[in-house]
């Protein structure tokens, strides 16, 4: 881990490092959490589609804090006038980037002509990206597959790519798997197709004007070490849910790694302000599971977490008292140089 440390730290500044958009799991919420492990990770929302902006309450799918900066909306949706209208509210809403997804493989967003389907497309998604591009101005990005179901050869992928990079996108997030749209389940095409790095590598090798961006399988710094040798950066998705201080060791140097019990001193000022606006506790410990992933109380973080008081206190004395003394408990199980600092926050 030493050395892959190291040489994530010397890769070139504008190699990038990405967490995912991950239905129900990359809320407002977890992004706050997250930037307290790596202050320059891009973040993105969750899945929003066209029409729950156009119909909806945009404000709730759209409002953030302004700490989780670098932030990214990520729209669904298929109709160029739709997707102009909704990459214009990301910019007014103060978005750092809007991007277009094209990798989801789920029967619900097939049938809204949303996700991966669209590989089949690429005509139509040119249009989208070109009617988004010229809405807003902020950067406009696209996150796709590298095929779906038969059109899954890398001449299928350049032709794609081509296609949209004709309209001036220039940044390109690719899920190094297939997409199989007919009979496996969104999770088993996480799982099943095999990953096909060298597509992508071979992508940014013969596309070297473009900016590249790897996803799926990454899990490890290990893992995020080499394929940074071949990309212009690294997107993150479950690993760095379930792990979240995985984005400290992709992002910072081996002695400056936060501290874990200061991560969540530091979040309790955001959990506090958001009990007051009425947000359920729950909505936010949920995202902190992971916290000692790996480390010594990690279990015994994760059962007092998820219990009774600790998912419906609503006073936010002592729903902040709940936490700290669950935070204390939990250090107990871990080195004796941690006990002591989570001492202070009683």
């Amino acid at each position: 881990m030493t050395n892959a440390s190291t040489i994530l730290n010397t890769a070139p500044a504008d190699q990038r490092i990405s967490v995912a958009p991950m239905m129900d799991w990359t809320d407002r919420h977890y992004r706050a959490f997250a930037r307290l492990f790596n202050p320059t990770a891009w973040l993105y929302s969750e899945m929003v589609t066209t029409g729950a902006l156009i119909y909806g309450d945009k404000d709730r799918h759209l409002r953030f804090n302004d700490a989780e900066h670098p932030v990214v909306l990520q729209l669904g949706g298929s109709d160029p006038a739709a997707l102009a209208t909704c990459s214009k509210m990301a910019e007014d809403y103060g978005y750092d980037e809007v991007n277009l997804n094209v990798g989801c493989p789920s029967d619900r967003v097939q049938n809204n002509k949303i996700g991966a389907c669209l590989m089949a497309e690429p005509a139509l998604v040119a249009d989208c990206i070109a009617s988004m591009k010229q809405a807003a101005s902020i950067p406009v990005t696209i996150k796709h597959r590298i095929g779906i179901d038969d059109l899954d050869s890398y001449e299928h992928l350049l032709n794609f790519v081509d296609t949209v990079a004709a309209t001036g996108c220039t940044h390109f997030i690719v899920h190094a798997r297939i997409a199989l749209l007919k009979g496996l389940s969104p999770k088993e095409n996480r799982e099943i197709p095999p990953l096909r790095y060298e597509d992508v590598y071979r992508l940014k090798r013969e596309r070297p004007a473009l900016t590249i961006e790897i996803n799926g399988g990454i899990q490890t710094i290990a893992r995020a070490t080499d394929v940074l040798q071949h990309t212009d950066g690294v997107m993150i998705g479950r690993a760095a849910y379930h792990n979240p201080y995985l984005l400290a060791e992709l992002g910072g140097s081996l002695q400056d790694l936060p501290d874990r019990f200061q991560i969540i001193s530091d979040y309790l000022p955001y959990l506090a302000e958001q009990l007051k606006q009425g947000v359920p506790l729950s909505a936010m410990t949920r995202h902190l599971l992971g916290l000692f992933q790996y480390q010594p109380g990690a279990r015994l973080w994760r059962q007092m977490l998820s219990g009774g008081n600790a998912k419906t206190l609503a006073d936010v004395e002592l729903a902040i008292d709940t936490l700290k003394a669950i935070t204390q408990q939990a250090a107990f199980k871990t080195q004796a140089d941690h006990r002591s600092f989570a001492e202070q926050l009683a």
